[in-house]
């Protein structure tokens, strides 16, 4: 099958397997370029490992620390006899274990609904098997509009909306690369509050507290959930928004959560990681436009990070290493450091408030940005002939 990237809006429905492959081998060899990292992870639980910040989190534990790694995802084979490709995030995990598996690093893969009861004891009989028994680094990286709560089987939905007053923000149309407003509407009650139940913590206490049971957490373990603040342009969409109620649940479920890592002296926290490209932070309005911007004015300044690098820097400059985590006074461990400077805000917001449509490829650097977002599906990356008949149908080993 020739496959064409199918892009509509912030949503791609195809992936190409040796460009995704291609995208997993350049972040591995990005870790190893960087070094071992000293006293890192020996068993690593990623919750959320198919892509963007998990796919990173999985590659940094097993390519920089040689930990063995149990990953969960929910992501779909690709289908022959429909011509349908599979998942970016299969094609990624396919990839991945291939080359751990070349390097004899212990890898697990658990395909599902990682808000069941179901795959949490799947996951825990895996670690179970896994050379520790237990592990040392618990990561949750779950992005999902939707969940289902397996104690009352109701299913809850994200939205992304303001609380109180509509709010109107420029957004960048990506099917037509047009500068725009958008006008994001207040959210009632039941909208807060199942925003809250999707994307708050609730599920990563859960995990907790099945692996916990089970007892397979081992002593120092480290749990940590990513999270994103951003520019206060966009306070009354993300973080005074819906999103913003679910990450503050989050943060307090991260104390809970701390609390009962202490009892195996360990520690949990949130990482407020940098605005990048990546499949959900592309369907929230007005960040591709900011993220569009950020990536000239970085870049300029030589500071840029994608995702490996990012988590390549958290693990080996804050996490390990003998370095110490840089949390802020409301105890969230600050990765985005570099992009909250405020010499960086104060060159973005100057940019804002005069680009439009016209001047939208001189003052930011959309260009990137289309190829990034491309490149998470495996297209526009050096070296791989799209014009060649490719096997879509991918089995993981």
């Amino acid at each position: 099958m020739i496959i064409e990237p199918k892009v509509k809006g912030f949503l791609c429905i195809s992936a190409h397997p040796a460009g995704c492959e291609a995208n997993v081998k350049s972040q591995i060899d990005y870790v190893k370029s960087q070094g071992a990292i000293k006293d890192g992870c020996k068993s690593a639980l990623i919750i959320g490992a198919s892509t963007g910040y998990g796919l990173a989190s999985r590659i940094v534990s097993a390519f920089g620390c040689k930990a063995s790694t149990v990953g969960v995802f929910f992501e779909k084979n690709g289908e022959e006899a429909r011509q349908r490709t599979g998942s970016a995030g299969w094609y990624n995990t396919c990839a991945f274990t291939k080359f751990a598996k070349e390097e004899n690093l212990y890898t697990v893969n658990i395909n599902g609904d990682a808000f069941s009861d179901e795959i949490k004891q799947q996951t825990i009989e895996a670690i179970k098997k896994s050379p520790l028994g237990k592990v040392d680094l618990i990561i949750y990286s779950l992005a999902s509009p939707r969940r289902t709560d397996p104690k009352t089987g109701n299913t809850h939905k994200s939205v992304l909306k303001t609380i109180g007053e509509e709010f109107t923000i420029k957004t960048l149309d990506t099917d037509r690369s047009l500068v725009k407003e958008v006008v994001i509407t207040p959210a009632n009650e039941e909208e807060i509050f199942d925003t809250t139940k999707t994307m708050g913590g609730e599920d990563w206490m859960l995990w907790i507290e099945a692996l916990e049971k089970a007892n397979v957490i081992a002593q120092g373990c480290v749990s940590m959930a990513y999270s994103y603040i951003g520019p206060e342009l966009t306070f009354p969409i993300y973080r005074q928004g819906t999103i913003g109620k679910a990450k503050e649940n989050l943060e307090q479920c991260a104390n809970a959560i701390d609390a009962i890592m202490k009892l195996y002296r360990g520690k949990a926290f949130v990482s407020v990681n940098k605005a990048l490209v990546t499949q959900a932070s592309s369907a929230i309005p007005a960040v591709p436009l900011y993220i569009s911007i950020l990536y000239k004015i970085m870049k300029e300044k030589g500071i840029h990070e994608d995702c490996i690098m990012q988590i390549e820097r958290l693990f080996s400059k804050q996490l390990y290493n003998d370095n110490f985590l840089n949390f802020d006074e409301d105890g969230l461990v600050r990765i985005d450091d570099w992009e909250m400077r405020p010499d960086v805000q104060k060159e973005v917001f100057e940019i804002w408030e005069k680009i439009n449509t016209e001047n939208l490829m001189s003052l930011s650097d959309y260009k990137s940005y289309k190829e990034s977002f491309m490149s998470l599906f495996g297209f526009g990356i050096e070296g791989i002939d799209y014009n060649k008949d490719t096997k879509i149908e991918i089995n993981l080993d």
